[in-house]
């Protein structure tokens, strides 16, 4: 039925747009391009693919204008922009973090000071998920760290594996709204907002998601509690913050330098690079081998993404010429129902798109549309950077495709059926819904940091 729904919503796109641009409606090419959606989507072609040939067919068949002569600068656009540069790099530090074993000395050490509160273990996957989330920049990259790290300390407890799921999945979508996420930078490169004031604005917002899910671990552990560990001495517990000292050390350069107005998130990305490779050397684990294979997987998630920006960027392209945002924006920005009433329907919108489609590709191909009409409806753009990012951290952990939950479920050492994780992230989604109808109701706690900046 959602997929349903999405492709009657490309139907009105179509119906807008020609409407807009004062040619007759050929029904029968519209269908055509669904039955061409339907196919390739059901067949598992990639997306990259299907955008590619979606905004091939729909500029030939709606379009006068020879757009193909500009396809070579529509490319040249994004795959240039100094911003853009910043993906690879957070996605290079990550990985060498990885490699290095700092993120399993970031868990020990966490562990140690949340080991008996209640909920126990599962208040470490989400403190460990949000400090990683502030050197990676990727909800796929920290479910798959923190995931590899956290699920051997759960064999032969009694902690519920569904829960375990949840938390880490739940955990590990905090990756892209916690700055330096990637999603801000991709957002700020479609918009054309400040990526440095997207950081500063999710500041807040990341507390208040990283605080729901610690008051749901909470919750949980008080029906259900485990026996206490035995309470270490003081002393220990100092020590175990040095396994921390490289995790802070990279997020004061990273964030620190963005922040302070000393580097650009390219820049500061760069720096954080610098950073882990020294912290590695540090640790002994710097070898031609480690910093190989950190390379090579950061060039196939960059290849992948670089992908579905460059197809996407063309069907916006297209999508442009032909006047879908410019009249979809004058169409619903005239309707007799209050701007909340519009801002709901596109939440909605995002959430039912998040149950089928994968996060990154659903903001690139609709912000370009979405964003005339947020800011023809009198919203800040800022803030709803800030929205639409966290919509796009439930589209990962939104059963039955989101993408995190796919990335743990492929990493229990015991295997299992995927509905455990489908049932033990359910709590923590309620959660981050619970946050964006806050921030509907108290923009102020992404736009507050802000007015210290302007």
């Amino acid at each position: 039925m959602i997929a349903i729904a999405f492709l009657l919503g490309l139907l009105g796109l179509l119906v807008f747009a020609a409407a807009g641009t004062g040619q007759s409606l050929p029904i029968a090419e519209i269908l055509g391009l669904i039955a061409v959606f339907i196919v390739f989507f059901g067949a598992g072609v990639h997306v990259a693919a299907v955008l590619g040939i979606l905004a091939l067919l729909i500029g030939v068949i709606f379009s006068d204008r020879p757009f193909w002569l500009f396809a070579g600068q529509t490319f040249w656009g994004p795959s240039s922009n100094f911003v853009l540069v910043a993906v690879p790099l957070f996605l290079l530090m990550g990985e060498i973090l990885l490699r290095a074993g700092l993120s399993d000395r970031l868990y020990k050490s966490l562990n140690i000071w949340l080991n008996r509160l209640p909920g126990g273990l599962l208040h470490t996957n989400i403190a460990s998920c949000a400090l990683f989330s502030a050197i990676s920049g990727s909800s796929v990259a920290t479910a798959a760290t923190m995931g590899s790290v956290a699920l051997p300390y759960f064999d032969n407890t009694k902690y519920s594996q569904r829960m375990v799921l949840g938390s880490l999945a739940a955990g590990g979508a905090m990756g892209n709204l916690i700055p330096p996420g990637i999603t801000f930078i991709v957002y700020g490169l479609i918009t054309e907002t400040s990526v440095g004031a997207l950081y500063i604005a999710a500041l807040l917002p990341s507390i208040l998601v990283t605080l729901l899910f610690a008051g749901v671990i909470t919750l949980h552990g008080l029906r259900n509690p485990l026996a206490k560990p035995a309470a270490l001495p003081l002393s220990v517990k100092l020590r175990s913050l040095v396994g921390l000292l490289p995790t802070m050390a990279l997020i004061v350069m990273v964030l620190g330098s963005i922040y302070g107005g000393y580097a650009t998130p390219t820049e500061a990305a760069a720096l954080g690079v610098a950073g882990a490779a020294f912290f590695a050397l540090v640790e002994r684990r710097l070898t031609f081998q480690m910093l190989n294979a950190s390379a090579e997987a950061t060039a196939r998630n960059t290849a992948l993404l670089g992908l579905i920006i460059l197809a996407a960027y063309l069907l916006n392209y297209i999508l442009t010429v032909i006047n879908v945002p410019q009249a979809l924006a004058d169409m619903i920005a005239n309707l007799p129902v209050p701007p909340w009433a519009i801002m709901l329907a596109i939440i909605g919108m995002y959430f039912a798109l998040g149950t089928f489609m994968e996060g990154f590709s659903m903001i690139i191909t609709t912000v370009p549309v979405v964003f005339p009409i947020v800011v023809a409806l009198g919203y800040d753009p800022i803030w709803f950077g800030v929205v639409v990012t966290m919509l796009v951290e439930i589209a990962a952990i939104s059963p039955p495709d989101g993408t995190v939950m796919y990335v743990l479920q492929g990493m229990r050492p015991r295997g299992g059926p995927i509905t455990d994780v489908f049932v033990g992230v359910m709590p923590f989604l309620l959660a981050y819904l619970a946050a964006v109808g806050m921030l509907l109701i108290w923009p102020e706690i992404a736009l507050w940091p802000l007015s210290f900046m302007r």
